[in-house]
């Protein structure tokens, strides 16, 4: 299995955010939770129209963790989710409802493919995965200055050097600290 890479590019998540609404509310509203929401596909894929509709936080039992998780939506999950199921009608079942009908969700493959093709479509060459989506949301929140050990709670790893590692900090980035402290 290839390590995938968070996406580090704000524009690029913008490009992607553009693309994926362009194409389908739905792929676009699993990336937008994906990232701002640090869930695994697991649980993303998991969730249904009732977890989410109307709701400011979602609680749900993490699958491979069997840890409670409950954390609030950002107006811009929130605003993603309201548009989706606005615009399909949906009101029960899966959230991330498949084509092939039955009222299932769509497979972790088929997110996959969704989240590859459109990181391929707007340049990006490095490898993208599902697990992309939940290393953006903690390379993002350590970028915007929350402490690591938060981040190390939400994402549910036994250490903080385990986090860095997962989100792709490097110890030439962890150097720039003393190099440009300067005090």
């Amino acid at each position: 299995m290839e390590l995938v890479e968070p996406i580090r590019d704000k524009k690029k998540i913008e490009d992607i955010k553009k693309y994926l609404k362009k194409k389908n509310l739905r792929d676009y509203t699993l990336f937008v939770l994906g990232i701002n929401s640090g869930l695994r596909i697991s649980d993303l894929l998991r969730l249904t129209v009732e977890d989410v509709k109307g709701r400011e936080r979602i609680t749900i039992r993490e699958q491979k963790t069997d840890k409670l998780k409950d954390f609030p939506l950002s107006d811009t999950c929130k605003k993603a989710i309201d548009e989706y199921l606005k615009n399909t009608g949906l009101e029960t079942g899966a959230l991330f409802k498949s084509r092939e009908g039955q009222n299932k969700a769509i497979t972790r493959f088929q997110a996959y493919k969704i989240i590859n093709e459109a990181a391929r479509q707007n340049k990006i060459t490095y490898a993208i995965g599902t697990h992309t989506l939940r290393k953006t949301f903690g390379y993002w929140a350590y970028k915007s200055g929350v402490d690591i050990v938060a981040i190390q709670q939400l994402l549910n790893h036994s250490a903080p050097s385990v986090t860095l590692r997962y989100i792709g900090i490097t110890k030439d980035e962890l150097d720039k600290v003393y190099i440009n402290l300067n005090l």
